[in-house]
């Protein structure tokens, strides 16, 4: 039946993070497949796709008692997400040591916290597993007023293509860089609906992702089609940003533009 390598039926996935935005369509991607799904975040919200279980992912212990939670309801776990993480906007000159610390716990160590667990449980499976990082565009490009976020992710890349050496052939380890996507809190960061389309407008293919489309993405990396598929990052941005000499250079355009 087409679309079968896709089926994660039997599958028990892991999705931090997974209650809204981007982590809730990741979580609602698996359940659509036939896995089964656990998320976590620290407080359960109203809505929750899947199964939930309360966790601070940069909290060791909590993260070995989610992780004994997984196995001791479903035996084993074969995906999991890594997709926990954000920051508030803050000027770098201005942010404390503080702020800081905690943007990179959370984007950086946290996920290789969560990581660590996952591979302990992969590694004696003989199907072993998949890892998925949900990283940034901002690993790629300045990230101005999240300085120490675009850092993390930068360090959430690099992570990602070393621990794939380390934990071949057993686990596989994949990170999606994920560019501006059309979620519940979109209007915190640009704006209006006018402002979002506006932002839109500045992709390639002219507007934001929906969080569907990463979901759709995380599946692909954690299923058979991405057998071979290892230490990679693969952008979903639409294209990334057109650059901004071309808007002011007065050669090469267009007639009547």
């Amino acid at each position: 039946m087409p679309g079968r390598e896709l089926r994660q039926d039997g599958s028990v996935v892991l999705v931090t993070g997974g209650v809204r935005g981007v982590g809730a369509g990741i979580a609602r991607a698996f359940l659509d497949r036939g896995a089964t799904v656990v998320t976590c975040a620290r407080t359960e919200p109203a809505e929750v796709p899947g199964e939930f279980v309360a966790c601070d992912v940069r909290e060791p212990t909590q993260v070995a008692a989610l992780m004994k939670r997984v196995l001791d309801r479903h035996g084993r776990l074969d995906v999991l997400v890594n997709n926990a993480g954000g920051a508030p906007y803050a000027r770098a000159a201005e942010a404390s040591a503080r702020f800081h610390e905690k943007v990179v716990g959370l984007n950086l160590l946290a996920p290789l916290l969560v990581a660590q667990h996952a591979n302990a449980v992969m590694q004696r499976q003989d199907t072993g597993g998949s890892i998925v990082m949900v990283s940034s565009v901002s690993a790629r490009r300045p990230s101005p007023g999240t300085a120490a976020y675009g850092a993390a992710k930068a360090g959430l890349d690099n992570l990602t293509a070393s621990l794939a050496v380390e934990w071949a052939p057993k686990v596989r380890v994949n990170a999606l860089d994920v560019g501006m996507v059309r979620t519940e809190r979109a209007a915190l960061h640009y704006g209006s609906e006018a402002g979002v389309e506006a932002v839109g407008k500045t992709v390639p293919l002219g507007r934001l992702a929906e969080p569907a489309e990463v979901g759709d993405c995380a599946v692909f990396l954690a299923s058979p089609l991405a057998s071979y598929v290892t230490g990679a990052t693969l952008l979903v941005h639409g294209g990334g940003e057109v650059p901004a000499f071309l808007a002011a250079a007065d050669v090469n355009q267009e007639e009547g533009s």
